[in-house]
Order: structure tokens, then sequence, then C-alpha cells
């Protein structure tokens, strides 16, 4: 294939981006790689893949809508894991735009791209405006203060909102968008869904884990937490708007 097909083939099929780089997307990969949503919602097990995707996203997105890339997690080494991804997923491609500056977080593109792992605090991003896309990893575990200040990088753009995650409880704007909100796209995917996850390893890892971890981490279940008195079902059927003021 000559290096245009190639290229027009990436742009126009971002899931290539994966097959360039050596992997074969799973289905639910390819589906995501090459969906024009831009408000996504990655609910997956634990090494379902959930990463690469991204960082496949990322790249894409880098290569051909050159622009702002921000990779976002509660933590320093949570960003940098996802980092590491999509530099490993850059190298493997032939035929890309030239590095022009690289340092442990940060990915600077002769075309102008530029991809920044950030630690996921608020006072961390505010600096940051005009963004084409927005990764946020474990975003069960991004308070929402995080996830107000995000939203107006984009504005400007109508940029990519892109969320993944294993479960954290019923509590969080994850879990509210997930359940309730209207405009994501959403993509479950649980360790039964993975042809790379030994069925026999997750009879072990249950039983090792125990059923309510397994069921979060790998089940992709919104589950209460261990520290709950009452189960959220009893809270929820508890409220009701059929009561009246003490002052009226």
């Amino acid at each position: 294939m000559s290096i245009l097909a190639r290229d027009l083939t990436r742009m126009l099929e971002p899931a290539s981006v994966m097959r360039d780089a050596g992997m074969e997307p799973d289905p639910w990969q390819e589906a995501v790689l090459n969906s024009d949503s831009r408000r996504m919602l990655l609910l997956c097990s634990r090494q379902s893949g959930k990463s690469t995707t991204s960082a496949s996203l990322a790249v894409h997105q880098a290569l051909y809508d050159p622009g702002l890339v921000l990779l976002i997690a509660p933590a320093q080494r949570q960003s940098s894991e996802l980092f590491r991804k999509v530099r490993e997923v850059y190298s493997a491609l032939p035929d890309v735009p030239r590095v022009v500056q690289e340092s442990a977080m940060r990915l600077e593109l002769a075309n102008g791209s530029r991809i920044i792992a950030l630690p996921g605090t608020e006072g961390t991003i505010r600096g940051y405006s005009g963004a084409k896309t927005v990764i946020i990893d474990e975003a069960s575990r991004v308070d929402n203060a995080l996830f107000a200040a995000v939203r107006p990088m984009l504005a400007t753009t109508q940029g990519r909102f892109v969320a993944l995650t294993t479960p954290f409880g019923k509590r969080g704007w994850f879990y509210e968008a997930w359940e309730y909100g209207e405009g994501w796209e959403r993509t479950k995917v649980t360790a039964d869904d993975c042809p790379r996850i030994d069925a026999d390893w997750l009879a072990e890892e249950r039983r090792l884990v125990g059923d309510w971890q397994y069921r979060q981490e790998y089940l992709t279940e919104f589950v209460d937490t261990d520290e709950q008195f009452f189960a959220s079902e009893l809270i929820e059927a508890a409220l009701t708007n059929e009561v009246q003021s003490l002052w009226s």
C-alpha cells in the first residue's frame, strides 16, 4: 500500500491506527474508534483494552485534526501510564509527523499537535483551553469539580470528551452520566467480552477477590461500597417530592 493510500485509510477509518500499530482491535474497540460521537463513556473491565483504545483515539486526533489533546487521571501515575500507551502506539506507526519535543508527560508533533498528560486536579488543568480532545482515565474516581472544570475547554472547539473507567460505587458524575445523562454514547465491556482473558483465570480471580470486588472490577457493575450501612436502592426508595414546606 502506498503512503498516500495508507494515510487516507487511517484518516477515514480511525481503527486502522491500531492495526497499523500491530494490534487487531476487538469489535467494540473498532466501533469506538470509528464512532463520530463527541461524548463517549467507556465502562470497561480491567485488562479489556480500554487504555489502548483511548490512546489510539488520541493519536488519531493528533494526526488528522491537529491541536491540543489532554489526558487526565486522578493521579499523575495513572495519566503517565495512559501517556505511555499513546507513545507506544505513535512509535509503532510508520509515516507519521516528526516529534519536535518530548518529555515524560508531553508530546509535540511537527503538525502542531500537542498531547499532554495531567494529574486530575482542578488547579492543574485550569490553564488549558481550546482542547480538541479530552480523555479522562479512571473517570469514576474523578470528582465533580474536575468534571465541571474540564467541560469549558471544549466550548470553542466542539471537541471530543472521552471518559473510561471501571465502576466505583453508585456515586459521582460518571455514575450519574451513565445512568441518567443524555447525549452520551455508552460502551460497556465486561471481562467475559474480552477474548484475551481466560475463563479459568476469571473463575480463580472471583474466588480470590470476592464477589463484591469481582462484580465491580470485571463485570462492571455499579455496586454499593462496603462501607455503606444502607443500600442505595433503600435510600432512593425513601426519597419523595411529595412533602409540603414547613413554612406554608
